[in-house]
């Protein structure tokens, strides 16, 4: 009997376990080695030091997504994405981008990167348009960007925006607390 006590719970937790279980069907991408990223890279710097939007449609997919974290925005669609590269090469003519180490693992490549450019238009920014400033800035950041079936997917993008923002000569005012009014008698 005390076996039977044993069994019959172990048996209903291994059928809930294996009842649980997602099944994977989805195929683990064949991993890009690194000349294979470098080539890639060389064409994506094309993208944003020439503004080849041509390149867009040839190396990420329709369903592409950019998460910007210093923005707080997304960029979703190809269109959107061709938008953003013409939105950013009108705020700094001058951007130029270089990758200062790639890293490949499997269908990721991690991008640790530098920026240089001129300010001469005007700035889109989450907090609406900002006049140029002819100011140019230098920012270092990091991406990392996932392929599948030899386009990418998505990206993440992290920089310092406070740093931009500084070397373009705005300052940052920390709300003010609010002045104490006097008691009425």
């Amino acid at each position: 009997m005390k076996k039977l006590l044993f069994v019959i719970p172990l048996a209903l937790l291994l059928c809930l376990n294996f009842s649980c279980q997602k099944q994977v069907t989805e195929e683990i991408p064949e991993a890009m080695t690194e000349e294979e990223m470098k080539a890639r890279a060389e064409r994506v710097l094309e993208i944003y030091n020439e503004g080849n939007l041509v390149l867009i449609d040839e190396l990420y997919a329709p369903e592409f997504v950019s998460h910007e974290y210093a923005t707080k925005e997304e960029v979703v669609g190809l269109d959107a994405f061709k938008q953003s590269i013409t939105s950013l090469r009108t705020q700094y003519p001058d951007f130029n981008l270089t990758f200062d180490e790639i890293i490949v693992k499997d269908d990721k490549g991690v991008f640790l990167w530098t920026v240089t450019g001129t300010n001469t238009g005007p700035l889109q920014t989450p907090m609406g348009e900002l006049p140029p400033t002819g100011k140019k800035v230098q920012v270092s950041g990091v991406s990392i960007s996932r392929r599948v079936n030899e386009k990418t997917v998505e990206q993440w993008v992290f920089y310092n925006m406070l740093d931009v923002m500084q070397q373009l000569g705005f300052t940052l005012t920390p709300p003010q607390p609010p002045e104490p009014q006097e008691e009425k008698k």
